[in-house]
């Protein structure tokens, strides 16, 4: 296999890792290089003129977003690429303020399967949106990132719980609520009027609402002694949201092109902007509409003319628990991409679907794994089987594998970000599919 390792593309991933601690900054991220590039916004509330070898993409929710390329010919097929923005963490509660033992702390609940213990005594920042109304009674919606310390969970000390290193249970509930400052007065509302002062030059406004969460501000980092991993808060699945990215933006744009960013995944991605939401069925109706047969039958015809990769990260083989892999289905980090196989439609993967990428991985001269769970354990699932069941597109689930899925702090594999890139770059720009 031919060098992987590419300096410019980790420092890019860095940086968008950096500016994305919530699905909101993660799509505005994404946007803004989408923009850049020349891709064109669109609205969904309005009319959509599309043309013919021009690119676009559009958001919902501001934090869900689909780009797609489309062909100077006449539109035949889309090759897709599917990711999600989310990642489990710590929202704040509605109510959030609460105080204990002389201390503010900020009541919290939480968002998908969290690791919860790798939280206690990181420093935390805050970072969502919110929504002011201003004084003449105008509604306005912000990005808020507190990205310095300003909050902890800490640890009780094991002189009080001689037994916490033979496990022991969490209690969000109970046991999860940062502290942020000694005191028994302050309130969320001042520290949100501090900071939209801060950041956006807001004074005398009222906020009406807000979703927001916790993170580490620890920044990503490199690690190993030649490099060889990367270590980060949300790498799933912003690692795949960053590879579909520049696999796009680096395809020779020749053919038909699609890529969605969905959020909610890790909380099963029933709502609008998720994945068993209308989002992309929406675009590709509109897509056909202007650009296709305009009709329902043409719709299917392109829908089973094309193709979805979904991209979410595997379970890499760990090397103090190789027990928890099936002996001949522990993906190595550095291994190359992994195509994810259940039985039981888990993942959307089949053997044409398996095949052809495969093939996509030859040409693109990178290793390719696979990925099955323990017959006698469970099995998570992704945006794959939504997708395929919602949309009708075929589907195949795929992943650069990882150590420490849903703790605060994930590791991947440095060379595992080209391998992949190279890959789906290779299935953008495909003349033909099946």
């Amino acid at each position: 296999m031919s060098e992987a390792f590419n300096a410019d593309r980790l420092t890019r991933l860095c940086d968008f890792l950096r500016q994305s601690p919530t699905p909101w900054h993660a799509t505005q991220a994404m946007a803004e290089r989408l923009e850049k590039a020349g891709f064109q916004r669109l609205e969904e509330t309005a009319n959509w003129q599309l043309t013919s070898g021009q690119r676009y993409y559009v958001t919902r929710n501001d934090s869900s977003i689909i780009a797609f390329q489309l062909p100077n010919g006449a539109l035949k097929s889309l090759r897709m690429l599917g990711a999600h923005t989310d990642s489990p963490g710590l929202r704040l509660k509605p109510n959030a303020t609460q105080y204990s033992a002389g201390w503010l702390q900020l009541g919290v609940q939480v968002y998908g399967g969290v690791l919860l213990t790798p939280w206690f005594d990181r420093d935390l920042g805050l970072a969502g949106r919110v929504h002011v109304r201003h004084s003449d009674g105008r509604m306005e919606s912000v990005l808020l990132n507190v990205e310095r310390p300003i909050a902890m969970v800490p640890s009780l000390a094991i002189h009080m719980d001689r037994d916490v290193n033979a496990g022991r249970a969490i209690n969000p509930q109970t046991q999860m609520a940062p502290v942020l400052l000694q005191s028994d007065s302050a309130d969320l509302s001042g520290l949100l009027a501090t900071w939209l002062e801060e950041q956006h030059g807001m004074r005398g406004v009222d906020v009406v609402d807000f979703e927001l969460g916790f993170y580490d501000v620890q920044p990503p980092s490199l690690v190993g002694i030649k490099q060889e991993l990367i270590a980060s808060a949300r790498l799933d699945n912003l690692l795949s949201c960053f590879i579909g990215l520049e696999a796009l933006l680096e395809s020779d744009g020749s053919q038909g092109a699609l890529l969605v960013a969905n959020d909610h995944e890790e909380v099963g991605s029933a709502s609008a902007c998720g994945a068993q939401g209308p989002f992309l069925s929406d675009v590709l109706k509109r897509i056909n509409g202007q650009v296709g047969g305009a009709s329902e039958e043409s719709l299917i015809q392109l829908i089973q003319s094309s193709l979805m990769i979904s991209c979410d990260n595997a379970h890499a083989l760990h090397p103090n628990f190789r027990d928890k892999h099936d002996e001949r289905h522990g993906p190595a980090i550095n291994g190359g991409p992994v195509i994810k196989v259940n039985a039981s439609q888990r993942y959307a993967t089949n053997s044409v679907t398996g095949a052809l990428f495969r093939d996509v991985c030859r040409e693109a001269d990178v290793p390719v794994q696979s990925f099955v769970t323990r017959a006698d354990m469970g099995c998570g699932s992704t945006i794959g089987p939504i997708t395929a069941t919602e949309v009708g597109v075929p589907t195949l689930d795929v992943g650069v594998p990882q150590w420490a899925m849903h703790s605060i702090r994930e590791t991947a594999g440095t060379r595992d970000v080209e391998y992949l890139t190279r890959a789906l770059k290779v299935f953008l720009n495909r003349p033909a599919l099946h």
